[in-house]
């Protein structure tokens, strides 16, 4: 191979490849005019490796490939520009695209959960079924409260956060079947209105509410919030619009798989509340007003920095050379 009377033949374009490699936006016909330049540049590289080794013009070219193909693909910004951004941006956007399913799922929820207990306390014999009524009575009386106070705060706070963390991050992770987060939620609203029954039933509905509402009120908010995070990328794929479902998929996934790392925050949270507050013999109206703090903490981060994110233009997905360009467009 005559390297010499390769260059003299190429040179003009792989100087217009770098030409149009170092400019920040191509027209429709630069778009077209540069692939073409980038793949008969490769196949020279190629080509020279194979003749001569490795040579001068070849790096020469190489270096104009690599900054060709960081146009092509893009450059990931440095992680002290990435970490601000997944958590001013990313992360409240995609809570805040999902927050009317959020408020839909919650509704449903506390629905069945009322519709349970008071359903189970108007039949004595489904209460008589749940077990022994000596057991039941010490449910109520004791072991409710007495639960929360089993194990040390740290440990208790390790154990509800890991168990809670675990089950939201199923029901998005799996919310593709469009069946597990029904599960997850209606297992669960069905067990809590099951123990408020029985709870009420022995005269001790107050020690439910009181118990419950400090950490319950970010916990449950967080479930909620996988749960529709969930049925949302169920929904991409049933209704994709003008998207392919690939596309659809694919973006819904990725832009609430952010969640999951929200609510496991979220739910660390609650589980600090759990552990370390719940269990205090302090005035109820302290303990469910830090709840209600941490409560709003997240509310305002789901709701006021995620709708300033939205209108910034945010969506929660990945930035386009994390996620993959899928076509290459001209502007």
């Amino acid at each position: 191979m005559n390297i010499d009377a390769l260059i003299d033949e190429r040179r003009g374009e792989w100087d217009r490849l770098d030409e149009l490699a170092r400019r920040r936006r191509l027209t429709g016909a630069e778009t077209d005019e540069f692939v073409h330049l980038y793949r008969a540049a490769s196949a020279d590289l190629a080509d020279i490796k194979t003749s001569i080794g490795r040579s001068a013009a070849g790096d020469y070219l190489s270096n104009i490939l690599a900054r060709a193909r960081l146009m092509l693909t893009g450059a990931p910004d440095n992680v002290m520009r990435q970490v601000p951004r997944f958590f001013a941006r990313q992360l409240p956007a995609a809570l805040y695209r999902i927050r009317w399913d959020s408020l839909i799922v919650a509704m449903s929820f506390i629905g069945i959960v009322a519709l349970v207990g008071w359903w189970a306390q108007q039949d004595p014999a489904y209460m008589a079924a749940m077990g022994d009524e000596a057991q039941l009575k010490k449910y109520a009386e004791e072991d409710f409260v007495a639960y929360y106070s089993e194990h040390s705060e740290g440990v208790f706070t390790g154990m509800v956060w890991t168990n809670n963390a675990w089950i939201a991050a199923q029901a998005i992770m799996f919310g593709i079947t469009g069946v597990y987060p029904v599960f997850v939620l209606m297992q669960n609203a069905v067990g809590l209105g099951t123990s408020a029954a029985v709870m009420n039933w022995y005269g001790r509905g107050d020690d439910f509410l009181l118990f419950i509402l400090p950490h319950g009120l970010l916990e449950m908010t967080c479930i909620f919030v996988a749960g529709a995070a969930g049925m949302r990328i169920f929904w991409a794929w049933v209704a994709p619009g003008t998207r392919t479902r690939a596309t659809a998929l694919a973006a819904e996934g990725r832009a609430l798989a952010t969640v999951v790392v929200g609510l496991v925050i979220a739910l660390g949270l609650s589980g600090l509340v759990e552990g370390f507050i719940t269990r205090q013999e302090w005035p109820h109206a302290i303990k469910i007003g830090i709840g209600a703090i941490a409560l709003g903490v997240f509310l305002a981060y789901m709701l006021i920095v995620g709708r300033r994110a939205v209108r910034a233009g945010e969506t929660g997905d990945l930035t386009e050379y994390e996620a993959g360009t899928s076509r290459l467009v001209a502007g």
